[in-house]
């Protein structure tokens, strides 16, 4: 018996992470693509793929968007702007996304959101359930209200962590600009941090979608080892930049250097903080290796991340 197609509606394809979960829905077998896009596309992987139009701050264009699909991963966010923007791309486009998929009979949807929704920690090994949903800022407290949608309406929501590779235009060029803001690396810092490289992640989330074994509601999805905060560090002065004659300073001395820039004070406190969230069942759940340890992943990214932070 020749096997069903599955029709994988995909938003956010063009993204950092939505571009990944493309990649991986492609090379699936059995499954026809289709993206939701605000743009023509024109190169020549997005080309492989069904285009429909469609914007989340426009919910009247996302009419038939999801007729006859069945399965939506749901990867477009926005994560800067203010407030009335961010809530009517995340939380009130989403609300129409998810409607017009239970209008169209989609039978899974999958919406790839943040651990950054339970707020600033600190979380030392915390599984599903464990943490409440306390957002901090703006673009949280919208991704939490996108969960909810997704939530009630039966699906599931994958929770990563720090997703780094090429097209990371926030992590790692962010302590990069600390490093810089410092003039230094920092001495000290041990916290732990979940982390997931970004092709990881999409395959993830295609295996997460398509499979029946995975039951709905939230689930981590990062690498099982945690990352301490100085090997981040020592991986970022490794393979991307290293301050000027390797100077270090003590946590203490950081913070009074980056008083007055609050990028870098965001990045400093994710390093002295815990982040550490744990989902023993997700890949045996879905017979998924999680690939590489982040020590063999990041060198791969290096050239991507100097390239990146050299253009102006």
């Amino acid at each position: 018996m020749t096997p069903k197609t599955v029709n994988l509606l995909i938003t956010g394809g063009t993204g950092f992470i939505g571009s990944r979960v493309a990649a991986a829905a492609h090379r699936h077998p059995d499954t026809h693509v289709r993206l939701l896009s605000r743009h023509a596309l024109h190169t020549p992987t997005e080309a492989e793929a069904e285009t429909v139009p469609g914007d989340l701050a426009d919910p009247a264009s996302l009419y038939g968007s999801c007729t006859g699909i069945d399965v939506l991963v749901h990867c477009a966010s926005r994560v800067s702007g203010d407030p009335e923007s961010l809530a009517a791309v995340n939380d009130r486009g989403t609300k129409a996304l998810v409607e017009e998929a239970v209008r169209g009979g989609v039978r899974r949807i999958l919406y790839v959101s943040t651990a950054a929704v339970h707020g600033r920690g600190p979380f030392h090994g915390v599984r599903p359930g464990e943490a409440p949903v306390v957002p901090a800022s703006a673009t949280s407290r919208a991704r939490a209200a996108a969960e909810r949608h997704v939530l009630d309406a039966g699906g599931l929501v994958l929770r990563p962590h720090l997703v780094y590779g090429e097209g990371d235009r926030w992590m790692v060029p962010g302590l990069v600009g600390l490093l810089r803001e410092l003039s230094a690396t920092v001495t000290g810092c041990e916290a732990l941090h979940s982390m997931i490289d970004v092709d990881t992640l999409g395959r993830a989330a295609v295996a997460a979608a398509l499979s029946p074994a995975l039951e709905p509601g939230v689930h981590y999805v990062n690498h099982p080892a945690p990352v301490s905060a100085s090997e981040l560090l020592g991986a970022v002065c490794a393979h991307v930049e290293q301050p000027a004659e390797g100077a270090s300073v003590d946590v203490t001395t950081a913070y009074a250097r980056a008083a007055d820039s609050p990028r870098a004070l965001h990045h400093l406190g994710m390093l002295t903080v815990d982040h550490w969230f744990r989902d023993d069942s997700f890949w045996s759940t879905l017979d998924c290796s999680p690939g590489d340890a982040f020590a063999h992943t990041f060198p791969r990214a290096a050239s991507w991340y100097r390239s990146f932070l050299d253009t102006p």
